[in-house]
Order: structure tokens, then sequence, then C-alpha cells
């Protein structure tokens, strides 16, 4: 049973995510967009997030059974920032107030790891590669805003 909950937690969670990524797919906004030498092609977002997700939901659904209360909250927090995202920079094209976002969402991530550290070393470090790659995102939204 334990598992089956883990099973539907990554279901969601990949889900949402995807959900999250179809309704805010790059457009011509976005492709008229002034970019950085290092901005990725549109084809590695979806399978870095993919796996990204993927170790969120795991994270997310250890620290949840666990009964770490604050660990879940900061985990709602981080995901309630990442859901944020990809509609305010590509739905309403507001790269500025995105990028507040994606620091916020990259400061939340950190948080988690610092409060889990103790408890639960292997949620901590499942959010590793989640940090790496919002702080990249996060420098390749500030170069989108220093562009355009």
């Amino acid at each position: 049973m334990r598992y089956g909950r883990l099973v539907l937690f990554v279901i969601a969670v990949l889900g949402a995510g995807f959900a999250i990524g179809y309704l805010n797919r790059p457009d011509a906004w976005y492709a008229a967009l002034g970019k950085p030498a290092f901005n990725p092609p549109n084809w590695v977002f979806a399978p870095v997030w993919s796996i990204v997700y993927l170790l969120i939901a795991v994270a997310g659904w250890r620290v949840r059974e666990q009964g770490s209360s604050s660990g879940w909250r900061l985990w709602l927090a981080q995901m309630a920032l990442n859901f944020a995202w990809s509609p305010i920079f590509f739905g309403l094209h507001q790269p500025g107030v995105a990028l507040a976002v994606i620091v916020a969402l990259l400061l939340a991530i950190v948080a988690f790891q610092i409060a889990i550290w103790k408890a639960d070393r292997i949620s901590a470090i499942l959010f590793a590669p989640y940090a790496v790659w919002v702080a990249f995102a996060s420098l390749l939204n500030f170069e989108i805003v220093r562009l355009n």
C-alpha cells in the first residue's frame, strides 16, 4: 500500500507538471525574445523537467510519509511557486515578474533542503538536481529580462 501511494503521488506530480507545461508552451512572443547564447534548445526542457518532477515527487512523498509538517509546508510552497512560473512567463509574458517568482522558488528549494537535512538526507539530496536546474533557469530568466 505504501508504494502504491508513491506511484499515485508521482503520477499526480508528473501529471500536474505536464499539464502546466502543455498549457504554457513557448509561443511566437518567446521565439522573438533575445536569449543568451547558452539558452538550450526548446526540446531539452521537457525531458529535464520530467526527471526533475520525478525527483520532486519522490522527495515530497518521503517527507509526507514521515510526517514532517515543516518539510511538507516547504514542499507545497515550492510546488506553488514552480507551478506559477510558467503561466506568468509564457502566459502573461511577464519575464520580470517570473524572475521574482523563480528566485523565490530557488530560495524555497534550498529552505526545503536545509529544513529536512537532518531528518531525511535522501530527500534533501533528491532536491539537489532541482536546485541546480532552477538556478540555471533563474540565470536564463535574468538574461532574458536583461536582453529585452
